[in-house]
C-alpha cells in the first residue's frame, strides 16, 4: 500500500513537473488500463450468464441413492460451449423460508461438477448431506446449489 501511495505522489509529481512529457504517458496508461478492466468485466459477465443457463437440481432421495450419498443431482449443461468446470455449496431451506438451515464449517462436503460436460448433455450423481442446524430433518427441506463458480471452453 505504502509503495501504491509512493507512485501516485510521484506520478503527480512528474505530472506537474513536466507535463508535456508525463501527460501523454499517463493518458496511455490510463487507457490502458480501462481497456484491461473493460476487458476482465466482461469475462466475468459472460461467465455468470453461462452459470445462469446451467440447470440444476438437488432433491432428496434416500430411495435412489446410497444413505452415505442421499441427495439426486442432476445437471444440464444448455449452454453453446462444455462446461470444464463446477464448484457449488449446497444450502437447506424449509420450504417458503428464505434462512439456510445447512450449517458451513470448515470441514464441510465439498461439491464440485463432473469435469467437462458437453454443451446439450446432462450428468446425474448423488451426494452427501451437509451439515444441518440441529432439530431439522432432510425430507422436509429443500435443497439448492448456491455460490457457484465454473469455467467454461471458449
Amino acid at each position: 500500500m505504502l509503495i501504491g501511495v509512493l507512485l501516485v505522489i510521484t506520478w503527480l509529481i512528474l505530472l506537474l513537473r513536466y507535463p508535456a512529457k508525463a501527460l501523454p504517458v499517463s493518458l496511455a496508461a490510463f487507457i490502458g488500463l480501462g481497456l484491461v478492466a473493460a476487458w476482465v468485466l466482461w469475462q466475468e459477465n459472460r461467465e455468470t450468464r453461462q452459470l445462469e443457463r446451467l440447470e440444476l437440481r438437488i432433491s432428496y432421495a434416500p430411495g435412489q441413492c446410497p444413505a452415505d450419498r442421499p441427495l439426486s443431482l442432476t445437471l444440464k449443461n444448455t449452454n453453446d460451449v462444455p462446461l470444464i468446470e463446477l464448484q457449488w455449496r449446497v444450502a437447506a431451506y424449509a420450504p417458503g423460508d428464505t434462512i439456510n438451515l445447512a450449517d458451513s464449517p470448515y470441514n464441510a462436503p465439498r461439491y464440485r461438477g463432473p469435469g467437462e460436460l458437453q454443451a446439450g448433455a446432462e450428468w446425474q450423481d448423488c451426494l452427501p448431506l451437509p451439515p444441518l442446524r440441529p432439530g431439522y430433518r432432510p425430507q422436509t427441506l429443500e435443497f439448492r446449489a448456491e455460490r457457484l463458480h465454473g469455467s467454461f471452453s471458449n
